[in-house]
């Protein structure tokens, strides 16, 4: 008998609602023939810069629930 091995999946990390990216100011369906490009600018609503309260960087990735400044939507 062979077992296959389980899986883990990982839980979707929630961006913060306070992230801001060009992307969101482009005012189109997205096409998911393109791919998205990989040099989105980010920045923090509350600092205003591409550094959060916290002193990281601000990007779609790291913008999660794990940081301590996060606001969920």
């Amino acid at each position: 008998m062979i077992t296959e091995p389980v899986r883990q999946i990982a839980e979707p990390k929630v961006q913060c609602r306070l992230i801001r990216s060009k992307w969101m100011f482009i005012d189109a369906e997205p096409d998911p023939t393109v791919p998205r490009s990989g040099t989105s600018i980010c920045w923090c609503v509350h600092t205003q810069k591409c550094m959060g309260p916290d002193g990281d960087v601000v990007t779609l990735e790291a913008c999660n629930s794990e940081r301590a400044c996060f606001e969920p939507f």
